[in-house]
């Protein structure tokens, strides 16, 4: 299913408009799973719906066997739950319909809904609605889709806390704080003639600080988050017959890149993901490195620096067996590894501290995967806390940093509470926008536009 919206699509829910959608993924399965959801869902159930029992008298949460139908005819043998508001997914009426899973019985099953009274929902209008309705805050909404998106044990796990609430909870926490200490300084600016001001100057600065400590240390947690996301871009690279493609195959297991001795035999970049412990790596395998012969491998090459540019860690691979080229050179964030071990090493490479591997015979390959592993930080991400903030968050919370240190600038520099009062309601707004509030619909549409049609 397409994931986004074209562009100018209208996301504006209209109350008591009721959706429907597939929200199984396209193609044969033994069982497909069509949703209703709205005011009318139950009556639309009941026009489609034929069992021992009409859709609106059955209890809710429980599965009942029966027929959908359209003009006396049988489209197909489902079981059909009625999940009744407000203890539903989505806080409305919500009906879902397990089917056969084969394609057309499928678009069948839901064209009838639709011609019942229901609308075609858009993406991501299913949880959007579980959102209006308080059943979720917006980040158990994006925990969703990072949910159905993870590939690995560690991200599925962080994904599963942010659903629990628990990033959230984090953000609740900061928004109280700093509500606390702007409830002093204005108490102070309201009612001066009574004294009203238990937290004094300095009191204050502190307890911005802590505050400020606090939201630096979530903001440090959206590498970690990009990580566990979108994976680690880890780009292999160095001249041509080195043993790239070689090693891209023996790190995924199976013959994915063509290995030939003809040098240049790589034209362009391939990507391929493999778990290592719990960290997705995204390996690209990357045209050799040499003075191009034609255009097609000009191109590859360039395409090579490109991604070497974006890279989180480089993989220099050299062939020991030859001799090291004279303009041969690494830097300090490239990880380099002398391959054909099973070959006489070269002397020029004796002292060379590198990673010695055989794609040939596999000699080697654990004691890279441990050094990648420790290069990456592997067991420090897998031991620090499963919650970690995306790209939204994190620039949420620079803003509410940078208005809280605005703010500590100018009670140093004996600045009134009227002044950096300002900066301490804009950090509050900022922290809002993480569970909802501020500009709102932007805010959505951002979020649920990511979503497959059905959830």
């Amino acid at each position: 299913m397409p994931f986004g919206l074209e562009a100018g699509v209208n996301r504006s829910i209209v109350p008591g408009e009721t959706i429907a959608a597939i929200s199984t993924a396209a193609g044969e399965a033994a069982i497909a799973l069509v949703r209703i959801s709205g005011e009318d869902a139950i009556a639309v159930a009941d026009k489609i719906f034929r069992g021992k029992q009409r859709a609106s008298d059955l209890q809710s949460h429980t599965q009942h066997l029966g027929e959908i139908i359209e003009d006396g005819v049988t489209i197909d043998q489902a079981m059909l739950a009625v999940h009744r508001a407000p203890t539903s997914y989505t806080g409305e009426d919500l009906v879902e319909i397990s089917c056969h899973g084969g394609t057309l019985v499928t678009t069948k099953v839901l064209e009838t809904c639709l011609r019942a009274g229901a609308r075609a929902a858009r993406p991501g209008e299913f949880t959007e609605r579980a959102y209006l309705n308080g059943k979720i805050d917006l980040t158990q909404a994006e925990a969703v889709i990072d949910l159905i998106r993870a590939q690995t044990d560690l991200a599925l796990r962080s994904a599963t806390e942010q659903l629990r609430g628990r990033l959230g909870d984090e953000f609740r926490a900061l928004r109280e704080r700093l509500i606390e200490i702007i409830a002093h300084v204005e108490a102070s600016m309201d009612f001066p003639e009574e004294g009203i001001s238990p937290d004094d100057v300095t009191t204050i600065h502190n307890r911005l600080e802590s505050l400020r400590n606090e939201v630096d240390k979530l903001i440090a947690t959206a590498e970690t988050g990009r990580i566990l996301r979108e994976g680690l871009r880890v780009v292999i690279f160095g001249a041509t017959n080195a043993g790239k493609s070689s090693l891209l195959n023996c790190m995924l297991g199976f013959d994915r890149a063509i290995v030939s001795e003809i040098h240049g035999t790589t034209r362009d970049s391939i990507e391929e993901r493999i778990n290592l412990r719990g960290v997705a790596l995204r390996l690209f395998d990357t045209a050799g490195l040499r003075p191009p012969e034609n255009l097609v491998e000009r191109e590859g090459i360039e395409r090579t620096q490109r991604t070497l540019e974006t890279a989180d860690l480089r993989l220099h691979i050299v062939d020991a067996s030859g001799p090291r080229p004279r303009d041969f050179a690494t830097n300090p964030d490239e990880f380099l590894i002398l391959n054909k071990s099973d070959l006489a090493e070269h002397a020029d490479w004796s002292s060379t501290d590198a990673i010695r591997i055989s794609c040939k015979t596999s000699a080697g390959l654990p004691n890279l995967a441990d050094e990648i592993y420790r290069r990456i930080g592997g067991a420090k991400l897998s031991a620090e806390s499963p919650v970690a903030i995306n790209a939204r968050h994190r620039d949420q919370l620079r803003r509410a940093s940078n208005s809280i240190a605005r703010a500590l600038a100018a009670i140093g520099a004996g600045a009134t509470p009227e002044m950096f009062a300002i900066d301490l309601h804009d950090a509050q707004h900022a922290i809002d926008e993480l569970l909802g509030g501020g500009d709102e619909e932007a805010v959505r549409d951002a979020i649920f536009s990511q979503f497959c049609i059905g959830k």
